[in-house]
């Protein structure tokens, strides 16, 4: 049984958050990719630092974490990227069931 969650993840252009959220969708890592702007405080090689980013909410299945974290690390500008996941504990069972089927299966399938 799929675990559908959403990962965050964090960009320093709209259009690096563009490219990453078209080549998740595409390689069907993601069933939906949400972005917005955001400012950012952070500490970075031990200076606090402020700045405009781009957020990324992507609506995916958790077993496909790992190789939706490859691919964003393979397209980021970062030399770490934020890449955080949340289960979703619940959800419009359609919604759900339209997220499984635009996410790619980790589970092996059946012969036909």
């Amino acid at each position: 049984m799929a675990t559908y969650g959403v990962v965050l993840i964090t960009v320093g252009s709209e259009a690096e958050g563009q490219a990453i959220a078209q080549a998740l969708v595409a390689a069907k890592l993601a069933a939906c990719v949400n972005f917005f702007p955001i400012q950012s405080v952070y500490t970075w090689q031990g200076e606090i630092c402020q700045d405009p980013e781009w957020q990324l909410v992507i609506k995916t299945d958790l077993d496909q974490f790992d190789a939706l974290a490859a691919k964003v690390q393979e397209l980021h500008s970062y030399d770490l990227p934020e890449v955080l996941a949340w289960p979703v504990a619940t959800g419009l069972p359609a919604y759900l069931e339209w997220l499984g089927a635009n996410v790619a299966s980790s589970e092996p399938s059946e012969p036909a």
